[in-house]
């Protein structure tokens, strides 16, 4: 999935879901300020949210687009100062609709609100659950209803509404931040009484929304050396903070003050129901592209694979195809790794009949087609997809299977999950993937 936005306002209407952006770009101030214009829109990023394989899937998933490449819009820092206020918090926060602010409930009698101002050498886009048009990108849950189900977890969203902001700086190298919680449709963050907030020691507020926002920037950047970092959460002021004990505890986690909320290739942001992948520019011209997939999945098929019970040859579905298993598809038995052709014998009635032994070496676990991964965004290198995510099927390089195996993505309150990129599917077995064992050359 591909986030690409019109600079034409910062309404979520006017993304387009391209590829790239090719059209003028204009950058105009709802207020009047003067405009920016340029002949092609400066792309910051990418975001591609995990458990999705396509972009058209994500598009599907939610009836709109829920992303593009990132273009430019309009910032705020805070420039006003602070204000101590008596009374009713919402008749003062929502008298000036012409001036974003972030208010601090800290009793029914006392709040903080901190105005802000335009900021022209940054661009801020919005994520959330809200349809509502000052949201840019649009998210919904997208961890299977069955496993939240299973831990006992309620099918109602947990993803905020306003639940981050991205800032862009616009000129090189165009360094992107994260920051907890978005401005809703009164240009307002609320952060009620029962929010963690406290006050700085430079005098200042920060807190930590309902659920939060936590990131993991890994080690070594998004690549081959690569390497999982450690999860943080982020403040509503972008400072990085040590995981609470829970999701929505109160009590704040310890400060990490050699940590920054700077975004980097290979990012994670979850939002709690939702995790989601930051790719720079820079790292996606290392990423395999479609045409490239498309050729390994052609070399294999050249290779002929064969079933070793059958002996009929086995074919990779192409990119396109991922709804209908077809008759040619390869099968794989995920506790052992052997591919064959799909049979319909071999089933263990003692396991439910959801399993069945390998008639290679007698193992016995789940038989499943195989399909191969289409997000290239997914992909640490271009090498040969050789192994298989358990017990999903999604086949991918052996770089990528062992990178994502590793990542503990956060699920409900305070659990973590390794989890197929591709699909979302928890992971099983020993490494949460296997080494694919063909009959004939191709191995």
């Amino acid at each position: 999935m591909v986030l690409e936005g019109s600079t034409d306002s910062l309404t979520a209407q006017a993304l387009d879901l391209q590829r790239s952006c090719t059209k003028n770009a204009q950058l105009v101030s709802s207020s009047g300020d003067n405009f920016i214009s340029a002949k092609e829109s400066v792309k910051y990023g990418e975001l591609i949210v995990l458990g999705w394989d396509s972009i058209a899937a994500t598009f599907q998933r939610s009836g709109r687009a829920l992303g593009t490449q990132l273009g430019q819009h309009r910032c705020y820092i805070p420039a006003l100062g602070m204000h101590r206020i008596s009374g009713p918090l919402p008749t003062y926060a929502l008298s000036n609709k012409g001036q974003h602010s972030i208010s601090y409930t800290l009793s029914r009698s006392h709040s903080v609100i901190v105005e802000y101002t335009h900021d022209t050498g940054t661009d801020m886009f919005q994520i959330g659950r809200s349809t509502e048009s000052m949201i840019d990108f649009i998210v919904t849950d997208t961890a299977s209803s069955s496993q939240c189900n299973n831990e006992g977890q309620s099918a109602q969203s947990t993803i905020s509404r306003y639940a981050c902001r991205i800032i862009c700086e616009r000129n090189p190298p165009y360094t992107a931040r994260i920051y907890a919680a978005g401005f809703d449709s009164s240009k307002n963050i609320f952060l009620g009484e029962r929010a963690a907030k406290w006050r700085t020691p430079d005098g200042l507020m920060d807190g930590l929304t309902t659920n939060g926002v936590l990131v993991m920037h890994p080690t070594g950047g998004f690549s081959e050396d690569s390497s999982p970092g450690v999860w943080r959460e982020i403040s509503v002021c972008g400072n990085v903070y040590a995981l609470r004990e829970t999701r929505s505890a109160q009590q704040r986690g310890k400060l990490v003050e050699n940590e920054s909320n700077i975004l980097q290739d290979g990012s994670l942001i979850d939002l709690c129901g939702a995790t989601l992948l930051w790719r720079t520019m820079e790292g996606l011209q290392r990423t395999p592209t479609l045409k490239q997939l498309e050729a390994l999945r052609q070399e294999m098929n050249a290779a002929r694979p064969q079933c070793p019970v059958g002996f009929n040859t086995l074919v990779f579905p192409s990119l396109a195809q991922r709804e209908v298993v077809e008759k040619k598809q390869p099968w794989v038995y995920v506790n052992c790794g052997h591919v064959h052709g799909y049979h319909n014998w071999g089933f263990r009635k003692e396991k439910g009949g959801n399993e069945r032994e390998c008639p290679m070496c007698r193992r016995v676990g789940p038989y499943v087609p195989l399909w191969l991964g289409c997000e290239a965004g997914f992909y640490l290198d271009a090498g040969h997809p050789t192994h298989v995510f358990c017990p999903c099927g999604h086949v991918c390089s052996e770089k990528t299977a062992k990178y994502w195996s590793q990542i503990p993505l956060p699920h409900g309150t305070h659990a973590f999950h390794a989890a197929c990129p591709f699909c979302g599917t928890w992971l099983t077995g020993e490494h949460g993937y296997i080494k694919l064992i063909f009959q004939g050359p191709i191995d």
